[in-house]
């Protein structure tokens, strides 16, 4: 092999072990800083959705845009609630050590009609277990449509605050906020009238977004 190739291989390997290394270098990057996890049904889970479009897709984009180096966590499965949630969460805090939780669940025990005492208890039981596992948690609030009845209604969006009042959690007091009470609401659904449109995840970050940012720095 003559001394010009051996050289020009010499480059190649150096040239190639450097981009390697500056790959490796950003993504550890990447996934240094606190992880957020988030633990919900199909509103977090992007159903219905193009890959990427919802809130917490969004939120992590937000997250690296002001650089804040978090790494973020979707655990969320469609038609999850709160006793689901619970059962899954030791393994969830256990596997990724997060440092925020964000708890989305309960628009599915409201969709099948069990006990309010009970999805309140869950959820109580998942905040003290994201504050026994050292995270801080994070309450989402959710409300129901006006056919359930006022007495149910007020009863259902008030657990959420009663849960985070108790266990010194922070509280998103309605998810979707401007979306489900906006005055184009029903443009911001999809056909089924339960999951909202694309275009709505940016507000539904929106309110999540000023509960989470202060507990990442």
């Amino acid at each position: 092999m003559g001394r010009a190739r051996r050289a020009w291989l010499r480059n190649c390997s150096l040239g190639l072990a450097s981009a390697w290394l500056t790959q490796l270098a950003a993504a550890q990057a990447a996934g240094t800083g606190p992880t957020v996890l988030v633990v919900g049904d199909s509103l977090s889970a992007e159903y219905g959705l193009a890959r990427g479009s919802g809130w917490v897709a969004l939120m992590e984009k937000r997250i690296a845009a002001e650089k804040l180096k978090a790494r973020v966590v979707n655990a969320s499965i469609s038609g999850d609630t709160t006793s689901g949630g619970r059962s899954r969460l030791p393994a969830l805090l256990k596997q990724h050590k997060p440092a925020v939780v964000l708890i989305e669940l309960g628009g599915n025990d409201a969709l099948r009609g069990l006990p309010l005492k009970m999805t309140q208890d869950n959820l109580q039981a998942m905040t003290r277990a994201v504050k026994s596992a050292g995270a801080k948690p994070v309450v989402l609030g959710m409300a129901v449509p006006p056919n359930y009845g006022r007495q149910y209604g007020e009863d259902f969006t008030r657990l959420f605050a009663t849960v985070a009042r108790a266990e010194k959690a922070a509280l998103v007091p309605f998810l979707l906020a401007g979306v489900a009470d906006g005055p184009d609401a029903e443009a911001m659904f999809q056909p089924d009238r339960i999951h909202p449109k694309a275009e709505a995840h940016p507000r539904m970050l929106d309110n999540v977004w000023p509960v989470l940012k202060p507990l990442l720095r």
